[in-house]
């Protein structure tokens, strides 16, 4: 498979540059999997589209604010993006502008030092210092290069889930934010089990496929767990005819690799394609993504390209909004 064939146009105007103003205001595109039947709904109505007995997994991860602005010693400045957390690992930052190893650089706004201990190519270096801790102080919000945007301060409530709890994740889990905490309550009144996992998302998850082949691709691995709670959920609704409900690809992802690995923690690296057979996500919840992204091809390997490529060009049509910021998608 190409990487141009999971190509679609989206026009600019149609990419969300700013969260609603009160969320959970959101559009839901609802499409079946079996028929490719299209419904307009709304995210705040998610509730009457699930079932008593399904399960519900959330991706409890927190952001960091990970975008560090630096200087030199010279005084030129450079900007590193903090990336997810992999356990007890050695840091590793995103950088803009040149750097070498051995390169001392003081944090904007303190005094606070980060050496450059390896270049790891790409764009890439392993750094000294507790990163997370720097980021929480002085760091601001990663938010994705295509808003074209700095963040503001309602960034750092709105790129965040409401139920946000471990910290370690460079970028959000997009198809959370529009998820509230009434909702939630009506989704567990009707008899949904809501629960949680942890994924620390990574900025490779976002970054361009530079392969022209699908299969040529090497997906990054981000750190995981699944609580044992989650897994009696999931096994108790599979036992009783429920279904298990994925908020988000990065939960879709876990799942899976759960299912192939039987593993509940460590490192995560499934790149979901079409031809992919799904073994424990019944429904998925998600926005709607980038062209030609991995997240993109996850959700036409759950929805079949063709089902996926229509309801987005409805969504186009209909004039829905797209990408982090914008409206979602259940795909069942």
């Amino acid at each position: 498979m190409l990487v141009s064939d999971f190509d679609y146009n989206l026009p600019e105007e149609r990419i969300a540059k700013y969260p609603p103003k009160v969320r959970g205001t959101t559009r839901l595109c609802v499409l079946r999997r079996e028929t490719g039947e299209i419904t307009d709904s709304y995210y705040a109505k998610l509730d009457e589209w699930l079932r008593p007995g399904d399960v519900l997994i959330l991706n409890d991860t927190k952001v960091m604010q990970s975008r560090l602005f630096c200087e030199l010693p010279d005084g030129r400045a450079r900007e590193l993006v903090v990336l997810e957390k992999h356990g007890e690992e050695k840091q590793r930052v995103m950088y803009r502008g040149k750097l070498h190893e051995g390169d001392v650089l003081t944090v904007k706004g303190s005094d606070e030092k980060v050496t450059v201990l390896a270049i790891l190519g790409n764009g890439i270096a392993e750094v000294s210092g507790d990163l997370q801790s720097l980021a929480e102080k002085y760091g601001t919000v990663p938010l994705p290069p295509y808003l074209h945007r700095d963040a503001s301060e309602a960034d750092k409530e709105r790129y965040q889930t409401v139920w946000a709890k471990h910290m370690g994740s460079a970028a959000a889990p997009t198809a959370s934010l529009n998820m509230t905490d009434d909702l939630l309550e009506r989704l567990r009144a009707k008899g949904v089990k809501v629960c949680y996992l942890t994924l620390h998302v990574g900025l490779g998850t976002f970054l361009p496929i530079r392969t022209d082949e699908v299969e040529a691709h090497k997906m990054h691995s981000e750190w995981f767990e699944i609580p044992a709670e989650t897994v009696t959920a999931i096994d108790d609704a599979k036992k009783s005819g429920g279904r298990v409900v994925a908020l988000g690809t990065t939960v879709a992802r876990t799942l899976e690799y759960y299912a192939k690995t039987g593993l509940t923690s460590g490192e995560d690296d499934i790149f979901i394609y079409p031809g992919f057979k799904f073994r424990m996500v019944d429904a998925l919840v998600t926005n709607f993504h980038a062209p030609k992204s991995t997240v993109l091809m996850l959700a036409s390997a759950f929805a079949g390209w063709e089902n996926l490529h229509r309801a987005y060009d409805h969504c186009v049509e209909a004039e829905y909004n797209f990408l982090s910021y914008g409206d979602s998608m259940l795909i069942c």
